[in-house]
């Protein structure tokens, strides 16, 4: 006999808090997940001071659980809400702007994500969603996405790009924007748009100077809402530009959304290269196809002589998607403009140039595929 997640609920909902009630309807239970006879979930207190007198609770709760019938193993977190950031500060809150009253929707950006049935999940009104990772950070993974989305937008597509690096946001200020997202009712996002891109990224919903210090469950609770609260609307394609590595988000994404498939970004030098691979075979692990494979820095040419030197090596990318089967999307230089466009906040596939023909190229590519 199989534990189910209400037999589970149930057990727990006959445990007393400390002050009255249970931690079933004082909505404490998080990330409940059954995987067989193996069940894990979190109790969150609504403070850290409140937690100190939950560990009590949690191996009640842990006992209570593992003697249901079919349940192997149990593994249960006591962790605790932060408090509430001041009035005076909503950017250190996590939530935007309200439309209009200038007051901060309730929008709890960064909390744990909501049970998931039926296996993953399309985002409304968008036909293809593309991952856009790397094996190791340093590659311009970031770089790429922007350019990439830009160089779409004006191949004609309904572009969104999603910023899903958590921990080191960068699209707004290579997109070029800092507005707060809006909140018509304090549920629903309005991203922003800039360069014909429809975007949102969690560095517009944060203080930018300060750190996101979330554990596995709230990265999980973020990217949930910025893809299912986030007011998309009518799009070809969304590109989701993926923190390096191989972690919480991307498993994440994989397992909840239902992806197009997914690009890796690497420079040609065999330690990106290794990190690559991991990358490549946990796409394969969760069943996400590679479309392609881009090399970045691929060589460096001399503004002043026009001598190309490759600084990295050269053709690492080329040869691993050889080998995979995967078409090898593009090849990109080292080059100063698309540093300082990046810097300023309009992508160098914005202008002209050597650089916005060879991310247009890229994007014909993935058009003319079908993939975007």
């Amino acid at each position: 006999m199989s534990v189910t997640r209400n037999d589970i609920l149930e057990s727990l909902s006959k445990l007393s808090l400390p002050d009255g009630g249970d931690p079933v309807s004082a909505d404490m239970i998080r990330a409940l997940s059954v995987e067989g006879g193996i069940v894990r979930f979190v109790i969150e207190a609504p403070s850290p001071e409140a937690a100190h007198g939950l560990e009590a609770l949690r191996q009640i709760a842990e006992a209570q659980v593992k003697s249901l019938p079919g349940v192997e193993a149990v593994s249960v977190v006591l962790t605790a809400h932060g408090p509430a950031a001041p009035k005076a500060a909503p950017r250190a809150s996590g939530a935007g702007a309200g439309a209009g009253s200038g007051q901060a929707p309730q929008l709890k950006i960064g909390g744990h994500p909501t049970p998931q049935q039926g296996g993953p999940a399309r985002v409304p009104g968008v036909d293809r969603i593309i991952a856009i990772g790397s094996g190791k950070g340093g590659v311009g993974k970031s770089t790429v996405s922007s350019n990439l989305a830009v160089a779409l937008a004006r191949e004609g597509r309904r572009v969104g790009l999603l910023d899903a690096d958590i921990y080191g946001p960068s699209q707004p200020r290579m997109m070029g924007v800092s507005e707060r997202p809006k909140s018509p009712d304090g549920k629903r996002i309005l991203p922003l748009r800039a360069h014909g891109v429809t975007m949102m990224s969690i560095g517009l919903m944060m203080d930018p100077g300060k750190a996101v210090v979330w554990r596995g469950p709230m990265l999980m609770g973020a990217l949930q809402q910025m893809l299912g609260q986030v007011e998309w609307g009518e799009l070809d394609v969304l590109l989701v530009d993926l923190p390096p590595g191989t972690g919480d988000v991307q498993l994440t994404l994989c397992q909840r959304t239902q992806l197009t498939g997914a690009i890796v970004v690497s420079t040609p030098q065999d330690v990106a290269l290794l990190d690559a691979r991991k990358a490549i075979d946990m796409f394969a692990t969760l069943n996400t196809p590679l479309l392609g494979m881009i090399e970045n820095m691929s060589l460096y040419i001399c503004p002043n002589c026009g001598h190309e030197a490759h600084l990295f090596g050269h053709g690492g990318v080329g040869q691993e998607a050889d080998r995979l089967g995967v078409p090898l999307l593009g090849a990109l230089p080292i080059d100063l403009d698309t540093r300082l466009a990046g810097d300023g906040g309009t992508p160098v596939a914005a202008g002209e140039g050597a650089m916005a023909r060879a991310y247009a190229q890229i994007a014909r590519g993935l058009v003319a595929g079908g993939m975007a």
